[in-house]
Order: structure tokens, then C-alpha cells, then sequence
């Protein structure tokens, strides 16, 4: 059922696109298409009836009456939503399923190779969206010859909802396979409640709670269930390891998704890559390592047979190693884009600051051009210009993407220079820093992955059956509640204040960023991506203090209990009730009538 609602929420998602017009692309060259004369891209006043503040030509107001695109994210918030809901069973439910019907040795195996083709997952999603990046968004709809822009212009759309009525197609096949799963299967003798290990038997406290009401097995009411739910939820945040495990998940997911995703748009801007080979090496090359760093912290727990407290080392030491290999991708970046007046002056002599006045200068004062436009042309000097009117072009030729732009008064001293329509794609030494970046990008990852199975069985270890579905709940409403939904906005807010040159929607407005300050975006997305993860690091000092406390008084305890009654009582204890945190006087080791029947306890 859970895919079936994915399904159903990836298509309402790509619902938009048949729903609203088609996508008109910022252009200042627009108005002369259908002109058989090639007008003059400078506009002066005998040219082009032009108010006194020189604004560009107006969209009539009629393309903006009943303008749906504003209602168009109802679609989206729903689709995510049920997406949202169908996910909670398959994640949680299905982890707990395999936990508790595996074997103790192999269930980290095999959760390592679930969560590895979770990972491949995203790599199928990257390749996708690279193809469909390339295609155009409304591929059918309109000539193609007309378009004069290409894959590699910030102003390109690609067709996003394609690739989602693929997904939708993708998800809902998959849920045939789920109705065909038994409700149980035979459980493994080591995960019977009285074989539960020792580290599921030390790290909560006994619930205040007397007595189940209710067994696992037997039909409950929602009456029943909802007046346990508090106190069970009560016990489990109570348990001071759970909780820090919970905070600094949700702060790693944070600096995660952050990064994530907008790492295309740094590769885009920082390496001027397009958006589709972005996408391509996100899935061919990053994912994959991650994939790979996955299944190989499974089976490096079971080769080694980790104990709780391996885990955790474990999967701090390979975060702290990536924090640190982190730190190498500040030097690794290229210069800003040569954009006259956004970037650099026009003339060397000219003093050069980033207010949006500065693209007008002495070769463009005759043309009556607006400082908002975002039609970019490359100059034959290999500079890139807002617009052809702001290079001072006074004639043009061609048409689609072979218009070429010729007198551009901007260009060269003389005036007799030309541009080319489109940015500049001179790269420098970009090519050969975007390969160090890369394999970073890949080692990293890779380490930083290998804990990520080691840490997930962590949270699964250090609980008891009883609570492991609601705590992997919990744990999953934590992070996609608190991670996944304020990451992405604080990121994106914090980045646009790094932008250069907005876009301008179709009935004003700003639109998306055209140029970031490369220096300040590479700090900001960066600094901020580490600083969270240095939260989570200090945060993980109070947790592993306690765990090393506590696995002190289990080693304490042990031998004390193996020295009086050869450890009989203690191995009862064990199996029965939750040890708590104790001073090390009291491991004296009690009788089986203080101890209580098993199953008395949460």
C-alpha cells in the first residue's frame, strides 16, 4: 500500500506541467522574432518607443490575468506528501522486519544491503534527470529551431515532470512483489525475547510501567495502543543515548541534504558545468561510492562482529575522517565568470562595484537598455555580456541559437566587433580543478558512508525489540521532519545572498539566480555544510561518555557477578530487565523474585 500512495503522489507531482502554459524564456530579443528585419539589438529612442527610464518592451497584462503558476505548488506539497505517508511503512517497518526475523550475526549484513539499494536508487534518479535535463520542457509543444538557448544556459528548463511519470510508472510496479510477503517468518532462537543480547539489555531504564496489557501477537484495539503510545514514547526519549543518537542524526541530515541538495548548482556554477552532466556524474560517480561505502560498513561489521560501542567508534571515525578531507574542497574551486559589469568592469580603468547600475558605461549610454535583462552574449574578446543591448550591438544576423550580434560598441575600442548569442564557455584551468574535485568527492563520500550502517544498527542495538519499531519511527519522523524539510530552505536562503545577477520572471519579479560571487557561494555552502557537522561532533561527547560509563559498569558488574555466583544471576538479569545506570556498589546481584517475570517491562 505504501507504494501505491508513492505512486500516486509522484504523479500528482508532474501534474502541473499539463496544467499551466508553456515556459517563455527571458529574453530581450523576443519582440523582433517575427520581424523579416533584423533589428537593431540597441534600442535607442528613434528605434523603439521607449518611456524615459528606459524600461524594456511590456508583456502584455493580458499573458498575466488567471496566471495559475502561483497555485502550481499545492500539486507538489501534496504529491510530497502522500510520497511522505507511503514511505513510513517501507522504511521503518521494513529495516524492523528484517531485524527481527535475521539472524544477530547476519542482520547487519543484510541491513548494510538494503540500505545500499536505497543508495543505487538515486543513482538511476541522477542518470535520469540528466537525460531529461537535456531534453527541452515542453519537447512536443514547440519548435525546437525557435529556442535559442542551450542545455548549457542557466535559463534552460528541462523536462523535469518526464522523469517522474517514469518514477510513478517505476514505484507503482514495484508494490506488486510486497503483496506476496508472509506476515512472519520463523524468528532466529538469538532474537527470542529471552536471548536478547546484552547491549539491548543495557541502555534504557525500566519503564514505570508494570505490565503489558496486551501481547504482540494478540488482536489490540487503537484504544488499547493509543494509551500506551505516551508512556512507551516517554521511555523511550528518556533513554539518554537514544536521544543524543536522535539529535545528532538530525544534525548530520542536515549538513547531508544541505549539501546534497545543492551540490549540482555548485558544480554548475563553481566549474560552469550544465545542469544535465551535473546530474550524470552525481549519479555515475558520487552515488555509487556511496553505495559501495554502505555495504562495506555491513560487512565489516560482520567480519569484525562489532559490539555496540565498535559501532559508534566506527561510525564517528570514519565522519570525523570525511570532515576533515572536507576541508580540502575550499581550495578547490575557479574564478568568477567574466561578466561585464556583474564581475568585472568594462573597461580596466573603471572603478567596478556590484550594484546593478554598473553594466551601464559610456560605450552603451546611446542604447536605451534595462539593467534587469538576462540574455547573455559572448563578446570576441571572450567576455560575456548581460545582453546584447548592453554590449552596445547595433545590428544582428542568423537567427535561434546561430544569431550573431555584430558592431557591438562594448566589444572592442574600434566598435566593429561581434558576440555570439549565449555565455562565454572559455573553462581556463576549470577542467583540471573539477577533476581533483571529483575524486575528493568520491573518497569522501565513500568514507563517510562506511559508518552509515555501523550507526543505523547502532540505533537498533541499543533498544529492546519491544521499542524498535517506534523508535525507528520516530527516528525517521525526526530526521525527514527537522532534516528534510528546513534543510533545503535555510540553505537555498543562505546562498541566494551570494547572488550577483537575478533573473526576472515573465510578469516581474525576481527569478532564479544567473551568476553567484563564486568566492562567497563557495563559503557559504561549504562553511555551512561543516559548521553543522562540528555541532554534531561536540555533541557526540556526552554520548559517548555515557556509553563508556555504562559499559564500565556492565564489565564491573560482570565480574563481580561471575566472582559470587558465577554469573547466573547477573546473565537472569540481563536477559529480563533493563540495567540502568548505577553507582558500581550496587552490582550486588539480587534474587529472582526482585527481579520480576519476563516481558514486565517496556
Amino acid at each position: 500500500m505504501g507504494c501505491v500512495l508513492m505512486s500516486i503522489g509522484t504523479f500528482i507531482i508532474a501534474l502541473p506541467h499539463f496544467i499551466i502554459g508553456r515556459y517563455e524564456f527571458e529574453t530581450s530579443v523576443r519582440w523582433m522574432m517575427n520581424s523579416t528585419l533584423n533589428s537593431s539589438p540597441c534600442r535607442g529612442a528613434s528605434a523603439v518607443d521607449l518611456t524615459q527610464d528606459a524600461a524594456p518592451p511590456q508583456v502584455p497584462s493580458t499573458s498575466c490575468d488567471g496566471d495559475s503558476n502561483l497555485s502550481m505548488w499545492i500539486y507538489v506539497l501534496l504529491g510530497n506528501v502522500l510520497r511522505g505517508i507511503g514511505e513510513t511503512p517501507v522504511q521503518p517497518l521494513g529495516i524492523s522486519y528484517i531485524d527481527d526475523f535475521a539472524s544477530e550475526e547476519n542482520a547487519a549484513l543484510y541491513v548494510g544491503c538494503v540500505q545500499t539499494i536505497s543508495v543505487v536508487g538515486p543513482v538511476f534518479g541522477y542518470l535520469l534527470g540528466s537525460l531529461c535535463a537535456k531534453i527541452y520542457v515542453d519537447i512536443g509543444y514547440v519548435k525546437m529551431e525557435t529556442i535559442t538557448i542551450t542545455p548549457a544556459d542557466a535559463r534552460w528548463v528541462g523536462a523535469w515532470w518526464l522523469g517522474y511519470l517514469l518514477a510513478g510508472i517505476i514505484t507503482l510496479l514495484s508494490a506488486i512483489p510486497f503483496w506476496f510477503l508472509p506476515r512472519s517468518l520463523p524468528t532466529s532462537e538469538s532474537r527470542l525475547p529471552q536471548n536478547c543480547t546484552q547491549e539491548q539489555t543495557s541502555f534504557i531504564k525500566n519503564s514505570p510501567h508494570p505490565k503489558h496489557k496486551y501481547q504482540a501477537e494478540e488482536h489490540t484495539n487503537f484504544l488499547e495502543m493509543a494509551k500506551d503510545f505516551i508512556p512507551t514514547l516517554r521511555t523511550l526519549l528518556g533513554h539518554p543515548v537514544y536521544l543524543i543518537y536522535l539529535c545528532v542524526t538530525v544534525i548530520q541530515l542536515n549538513s547531508l541534504i544541505g549539501m546534497v541538495t545543492y551540490k549540482p548548482k555548485y558544480i554548475e556554477q563553481h566549474f560552469r558545468q550544465s545542469a544535465s552532466k551535473a546530474n550524470f556524474l552525481m549519479g555515475v560517480i558520487n552515488i555509487p561510492a556511496v553505495a559501495l561505502g554502505m555495504f562495506s560498513g555491513g560487512l565489516l561489521m560482520k567480519r569484525l562482529k562489532l559490539n555496540i560501542m565498535g559501532a559508534a567508534k566506527l561510525a564517528f571515525g570514519t565522519s570525523l575522517i570525511g570532515y576533515i578531507l572536507s576541508l580540502f574542497f575550499f581550495a578547490m574551486s575557479c574564478e568568477n565568470a567574466k561578466v561585464a559589469g556583474v564581475t568585472l568592469p568594462y573597461n580596466s580603468i573603471d572603478e567596478f562595484s556590484f550594484d546593478k547600475h554598473s553594466v551601464f558605461t559610456a560605450c552603451n549610454s546611446d542604447c536605451l537598455c534595462s539593467a534587469s535583462e538576462w540574455d547573455p552574449v559572448c563578446g570576441e574578446n571572450g567576455i560575456t555580456y548581460a545582453s546584447p543591448c548592453l554590449a552596445g550591438c547595433t545590428t544582428s544576423t542568423g537567427s535561434g541559437k546561430n544569431t550573431v550580434f555584430w558592431n557591438c560598441s562594448c566589444v572592442g575600442v574600434a566598435g566593429n566587433f561581434t558576440a555570439s548569442a549565449g555565455q562565454c564557455t572559455d573553462k581556463d584551468d576549470c577542467d583540471r580543478m573539477f577533476s581533483y574535485f571529483l575524486a575528493l568527492s568520491v573518497i569522501t563520500s565513500f568514507i563517510i558512508s562506511l559508518g552509515g550502517t555501523p550507526g543505523y544498527m547502532f540505533l537498533i542495538r541499543c533498544i529492546k525489540p519491544q521499542l524498535k519499531s517506534l523508535a525507528l519511527g520516530f527516528h525517521a519522523l525526526a530526521t525527514r521532519t527537522l532534516a528534510g524539510i528546513p534543510a533545503p530552505i535555510y540553505f537555498g536562503a543562505i546562498i541566494d545572498t551570494t547572488c550577483l545577477k537575478w533573473g526576472q520572471k515573465r510578469c516581474g519579479g525576481l527569478g532564479a539566480c544567473r551568476i553567484y560571487n563564486t568566492t562567497a557561494h563557495r563559503i557559504a555552502y561549504l562553511g555551512l555544510t561543516l559548521s553543522l557537522r562540528t555541532i554534531s561532533f561536540i555533541i557526540c561527547i556526552p554520548g559517548f561518555i555515557l556509553l563508556s560509563r555504562q559499559m564500565k559498569e556492565e564489565e564491573k558488574c560482570a565480574a563481580h557477578g561471575a566472582l559470587t555466583n558465577g554469573g547466573t544471576e547477573l546473565e537472569l538479569l540481563r536477559k529480563e530487565e533493563f540495567v540502568t545506570l548505577k553507582p558500581t556498589n550496587q552490582c550486588t546481584p539480587r534474587s529472582t523474585a526482585q527481579i520480576g517475570m519476563p516481558g514486565s517491562d517496556l
